[in-house]
């Protein structure tokens, strides 16, 4: 028995740390296949179905080879997952001292020399943002590694992180005061040192394509890379083989040449002026476009009224403003890097004017206030593979959705690996027997469309009111997921409100009826002397009818019985009481007297006609008291 099969064996190492562990053929075979390829220094494109357990199938024998090993996952959220939880588990069940780190991009870090800048300067635009950032500079101040996904107190898409984050264009790198204690060199210390590394698609291509997030210093140490979600690769891959400039980025860039400026001790009114002039530009690009969310393909965009004349005003101003820049760019390294940043800017813009768009694809984007734009090569696979043969290792590359059917030549093509070994693995599940594909009709085709939301929400609300809700809606969006959630909560309340209110009619009708049968239960219930009770129930006050009843003489009601038969006031009973009358007269010894029997089944009959009028009625369960005369009532 090899060690992956002792591993996964139902009485093996997983299943001795991990309650619930049940061994899967399938996620047998492929740590095998993952073994193999690790020891082959080879390449694996492996798709296994939802339920495979991919995780565990490709940590276990990377973990069992030894090595360095990188696993980069398709988001930050699985990133955390993987470190946090499933990384964890596996290691315990080795019993293995593998050393493991996780490593993010900048932007993920608190920046101590921004955020110093930010407080100094009361960057912040409201109120809530001045909370937000005395909260970020607490939280900087005692944390370990100042991932600002620690921070629970400030959302993740708060405005304010912006001033006390960086990123690859205002970074001053080595030239920072703050280099010896940042939170971003410390990670990857870390990471350099540990035997396992988790990041995400993002940073890896950030550092293999820019050389700037640190990975770069950990491929030539590598000797597995694994990648989890492997289909986004491709498309991850053209961005950053490609170029984007955003209004966001002018805007910032703008903001933090004036800022430098005032740090290296003095003003410009020219380069004031050039701000200005860039930031107007910037603002009109955003309003050619108009609402958001939109996506555009180059030749649309550059139909839309105000958006070419609106380019080729920023392309001038950062022209201008790169000039006024590298002039005093000797005066501070920030001043020098904001000089960097509009080169490289108006670089960009160049190419997305210039291009032909022959051996590329570029589009526009409008994103809540920014703009961005996107230019990135038709093919990127020669791109990718240049990557793959600096030094031999293990590349594994897994999700549950590589192949067309089985055919993996697309998957492939994109990323230049076409003799790369390839195998499939089918979902544990039966979805063809436990499950049913619902595709409404009539939404509108765009996702885009600001109707489209609203729209797939109105379709399926009828089938969680159906499955009583236990559903999970996956959202590519934070605004589509927090518009839906505004939605199927006011559904919901709706929904609730009208359920009310049906009961109410059926309560109101139910009510009419009683009082049309009011005068046949009158005589069993009220019996001799009923003016109060009458009065009472006239009002519908259920509570003084029956404390009325209570007082009811024994006479009375043995003469109401001796007009009845026992039995027929039986079937009566049962018949308008249910359980409860059922409950009531079973409860009266047989051997009784007459009259007591008739007492009991006269309480019964007089509580069914009340449960008419209030639905609320206890049943059979609920406490009796034992009222004068030995009769059992609800109390």
């Amino acid at each position: 028995m090899s060690s992956l099969e002792e591993v996964f064996a139902p009485g093996g190492l997983l299943a001795a740390a991990i309650a619930g562990y049940r061994r899967r053929a399938d996620q047998v075979e492929m740590a095998q296949a993952i073994g193999e390829a690790i020891e082959s220094t080879g390449v694996l494109v492996a798709e296994a179905g939802t339920g495979t357990g991919k995780t565990f199938a490709y940590l276990v024998p990377a973990l069992l080879a030894g090595g360095k090993v990188i696993v980069s996952t398709g988001t930050k959220t699985l990133q955390d997952q993987l470190y946090d939880r499933d990384l964890p588990a596996v290691r315990a069940a080795l019993a293995s001292g593998a050393s493991a780190a996780l490593l993010k991009g900048r932007a993920n870090y608190v920046c101590l020399y921004r955020l110093r800048r930010a407080v100094a300067e009361g960057r912040a635009t409201s109120s809530e943002e001045a909370v937000e950032l005395r909260r970020i500079e607490r939280f900087a101040a005692t944390s370990v590694t100042g991932d600002r996904a620690d921070l629970g107190d400030v959302p993740e898409d708060a405005p304010i992180w912006a001033q006390a984050t960086s990123t690859r264009d205002n970074c001053l790198g080595q030239g920072c005061p703050d280099y010896a204690d940042c939170f971003v060199m410390r990670a990857r210390r870390n990471a350099l040192a540990a035997d396992v590394v988790v990041i995400n698609h993002h940073l890896f291509f950030a550092d293999v394509v820019l050389r700037d997030e640190g990975v770069a210093e950990l491929l030539p140490a590598c000797n597995t890379l694994v990648f989890d979600e492997a289909h986004q690769l491709p498309e991850t891959a053209r961005l950053f083989f490609g170029d984007s400039l955003s209004t966001s980025q002018l805007l910032e860039l703008s903001r933090d040449a004036r800022g430098e400026l005032r740090v290296a001790g003095g003003g410009s009114p020219e380069l004031e002026a050039l701000c200005n002039r860039l930031e107007r530009a910037a603002r009109d690009l955003r309003l050619a476009l108009g609402e958001a969310p939109l996506r555009l393909a180059w030749p649309q965009a550059l139909r839309v009224a105000g958006f070419p004349e609106a380019l080729i005003k920023i392309r001038a101003a950062l022209k201008m403003l790169d000039a006024a820049l590298a002039a005093q760019a000797e005066r501070s390294e920030g001043l020098g890097a904001c000089s960097r940043r509009a080169g490289n800017a108006h670089a960009v813009l160049c190419r997305l004017l210039e291009s032909d768009g022959s051996e590329d694809v570029r589009w526009a984007e409008a994103l809540g206030q920014s703009v961005q734009l996107h230019v990135t090569p038709l093919h990127s696979g020669e791109l990718f593979r240049r990557q793959m043969d600096d030094h031999p290792r293990a590349w594994i590359f897994t999700s549950a959705t590589l192949a067309v059917g089985a055919d993996f030549g697309h998957f492939t093509r994109e990323l230049g690996v076409p003799e790369a070994t390839t195998r499939r693995w089918e979902s544990p599940f039966r979805f063809a027997e436990q499950a049913l594909v619902y595709l409404p009709s009539g939404l509108p085709p765009d996702p885009n469309d600001p109707a489209f939301t609203d729209a797939v929400i109105e379709a399926a609300f009828p089938v969680l009111q159906a499955s009583g809700g236990r559903a999970f809606l996956l959202f590519t969006t934070l605004r589509a997921l927090r518009r839906a959630h505004e939605l199927l909560r006011r559904g919901t309340l709706e929904s609730a409100a009208r359920a009310r209110h049906r009961v109410a009619q059926r309560a109101a009708g139910a009510l009419s009826q009683a009082g049309q049968r009011r005068a046949a239960w009158q005589r069993v219930f009220l019996g001799r002397g009923g003016r109060a009770r009458r009065c009472a129930l006239a009002r519908g006050d259920r509570q003084a009818a029956l404390r009325a009843a209570r007082r009811s003489s024994a006479r009375g009601a043995h003469r109401c019985a001796e007009e009845r038969r026992p039995q027929s006031l039986q079937r009566a009973a049962a018949a308008a009481g249910g359980a409860a009358a059922k409950a009531r007269s079973g409860a009266v010894d047989s051997g009784r007297r007459r009259s007591r029997r008739a007492h009991a089944l006269r309480s019964a009959l007089a509580v069914a006609a009340l449960r008419q009028t209030d639905p609320r009625e206890p049943a059979a369960d609920e406490a009796y008291a034992q009222p004068r005369g030995g009769a059992r009532v609800l109390r």
